[in-house]
């Protein structure tokens, strides 16, 4: 196997067309509409990278597609170990596709580990690809194979292509002098490298990405193009890939515009920068890094040029404790955390809420409680952003319902906090955050006006003719209070956690005022303008409602598509505004005899469904770290559908 490889010098000449590496010609090339597939290996295998570089070029190549990585905890978790497993999978299409897909098509197996932490969800007749070069008796006695699964007939049901990767590499990466070690590192785009021949995907998009990642050190860059290129020539060459897929790019999948591939807290983090701009505010991010939420931080600290700030704290308490206070000198502020932050934020979000100022508060939810899940996904914060904080402090919540959504989702946040003074929660999780797919670049006209006026000068005037100011007079229309940027002439006000008298500000104990305030803040909340609740019911003659909210969006729709393909009524609703609910969801609610709640917790927004309408929602839950599977949530509608 090692001889069809060909050598550095010859990859450099093969096969290339236009600066694209095609396929010769001399094989069978096959049609396929959609294709799902999952690399696995070591954390230190390079599956991330592998992953995102197949994915980027399928983007770039125009297909639809949905992204799944899942990776351990443990920055290295022990190698050739089932818990060291990190694995990336990624659906592409040629038509409009909802979620990572149920099942691989194919899996690339980089070690005995990976092979047994995945094969329980690769259907039979699956094709999977082996580095047989690390099916040693000890790597496979770790993971509990008595015997090779390689030899032991346990695989023939799959279409198994067993490829010494390592070897392979090496051969490839002779010239380089470079210890077997080294070069074995590059496997990873070795196999990338096949099976971007396997699947006709666009290469020089990685090259350059090799080449610019590498920069300063160009041999390595060379090394890991000529694996990539040694990859690529090995599909072409070997008989052991006598078939190679085409899937056409989705050209009506989508309306048009510009795209590009983009992850939901790169998304997030963009759509941050656009509030800031349509606002004309400054942005501020005060944060601590936590997964999966510290790629904002990442993001957002490479934004100067907009006017971004960003402020790495020392705790959780100190980073939104900055933000609070850049709120209050009048900036967009965020804030960025997880669960367990949260939780330390609480305080603060509670002190934000009193002096009714804006503040964004941004939670890439995660498996819990505690330091729980830190790499897999929940929805299990709800029902602390609705309330968890002493006292009566409602905060409205917004949740996004795909990774780009996760743009137009910052955006909404952040008109209802400049809008209306007050802390917002937005809700992501960590599948929306660590999942693509490709977005359209929206244009600057399509942006709301998000532009707020801060208090200039007096707003009352007293019995005798005086004009003062009065921080807490309030908009008769959005019962918001004046934003006074500190240092303003005339606007000197009372400023801190006690409660306040209505309009002076003042520090108030008057029993009647604290009720006064109490129900003003929660009255200003509710009557928050949002959409009504639209509902997917094209027949309207479903009796079966399905409502979600969240990264649940994709498998519930997947599912629901499923159904109506099998000639089944059913009816869909989403929402994204969770605090305040719409205002119509209550009539929503009463049109449908049944009502499933599919949710990543035990229930939470059924809860409050059931608490609030008094409606007998049924809920459906999970709490394993990962997403709703299609077909999973098919068989429970169903089901339900048969009574």
């Amino acid at each position: 196997m090692t001889s069809q490889v060909s050598s550095h010098a010859e990859q450099a000449d093969s096969a290339v067309v236009g600066g694209q590496r095609k396929p010769s010609g001399d094989k069978e090339v096959r049609r396929l509409d959609r294709v799902i597939i999952r690399f696995a290996g070591d954390s230190g295998d390079g599956m991330q990278l592998t992953g995102d570089r197949f994915t980027s070029e399928t983007a770039s190549f125009g297909n639809d597609l949905s992204t799944l990585p899942n990776f351990p905890a443990e920055i290295r978790a022990p190698a050739g170990t089932l818990p060291g497993v990190s694995s990336f999978q990624l659906h592409f299409a040629d038509h409009d596709i909802l979620t990572p897909g149920d099942a691989p098509n194919v899996l690339v197996a980089m070690n005995p580990a990976a092979l047994k932490a995945n094969i329980a969800d690769v259907p039979r007749g699956a094709e999977i690809i082996v580095n047989t070069d690390e099916f040693t008796k000890r790597a496979m006695q770790k993971v509990g194979y008595e015997a090779s699964p390689l030899e032991d007939g346990s695989l023939d049901g799959f279409h198994v292509h067993p490829v010494p990767l390592t070897t392979l590499t090496v051969e490839a990466l002779k010239e380089f002098e470079l210890s077997r070690k080294d070069a074995g590192r590059s496997k990873n785009m070795f196999a990338l490298g096949l099976l971007s021949w396997m699947y006709h995907r666009p290469t020089e998009g990685t090259e350059e990405f090799l080449r610019s990642k590498f920069a300063k050190k160009p041999d390595i860059a060379a090394a890991n193009i000529a694996a990539f290129r040694a990859g690529w020539n090995f599909g072409e060459t070997t008989e052991d890939f006598a078939v190679s897929y085409e899937v056409a790019p989705a050209s009506t999948a989508f309306p048009t515009g510009t795209y590009r591939n983009i992850s939901g807290n790169l998304a997030l983090s963009y759509g941050l920068v656009a509030a800031s701009r349509q606002a004309d505010l400054p942005l501020y991010l005060g944060s601590y890094p936590i997964t999966p939420a510290s790629d904002i931080l990442h993001e957002l600290s490479k934004h100067k040029n907009f006017g971004v700030r960003t402020f790495q704290a020392e705790d959780e308490i100190a980073g939104i404790g900055a933000a609070l206070g850049a709120a209050f000198g009048g900036s967009l502020a965020v804030t960025t955390t997880s669960g367990p932050g949260v939780a330390l934020k609480s305080e603060t979000i509670g002190l934000a809420v009193s002096l009714e100022l804006p503040l964004l508060v941004v939670d890439i939810q995660r498996g819990g409680p505690s330091t729980g899940l830190p790499t897999k996904t929940e929805q299990a914060d709800l029902l602390q952003a609705m309330y968890g904080r002493n006292g009566e402090a409602p905060v409205p919540i917004v949740a996004p319902r795909t990774p780009a959504d996760c743009f137009d989702a910052a955006l909404e946040a952040a008109r209802i906090a400049l809008t209306y003074r007050t802390p917002v929660f937005l809700l992501s999780d960590g599948y929306l955050a660590n999942g693509s797919e490709p977005w359209r670049i929206p244009e600057v006209d399509e942006l709301p006006d998000l532009r707020t006026q801060f208090a200039h000068g007096p707003n009352h005037a007293l019995d005798d003719g005086t004009e003062v100011f009065w921080p807490y007079k309030r908009d008769p229309q959005t019962l918001a209070r004046p934003w006074a940027v500190p240092g303003t002439p005339g606007l000197e006000h009372r400023i801190g956690g006690i409660e306040k008298q209505d309009g002076t500000g003042n520090i108030s104990y008057d029993p009647a005022n604290h009720d006064l305030m109490v129900r003003t803040r929660q009255a200003k909340v509710d009557g928050i303008e949002i959409p009504d609740l639209e509902v997917d019911d094209a027949s309207g003659e479903a009796e079966l409602l399905v409502l979600g909210w969240g990264s649940t969006y994709g498998p519930i729709t997947a599912a629901v598509r499923r159904l109506r393909n099998a000639g089944q009524q059913v009816a869909q609703a989403h929402l994204r505004h969770l605090n305040p609910l719409p205002g119509n969801l209550g009539e929503v609610l009463k049109r449908y005899p049944n009502v499933v709640v599919p949710e990543m917790n035990l229930g939470q927004l059924a809860t409050l469904i059931r608490a609030k309408y008094l409606v007998d929602a049924r809920s459906y839950t999970q709490v394993n770290g990962m997403p709703f599977k299609a077909e999973q949530l098919a068989a429970v509608l169903k089901e339900a559908l048969d009574g």
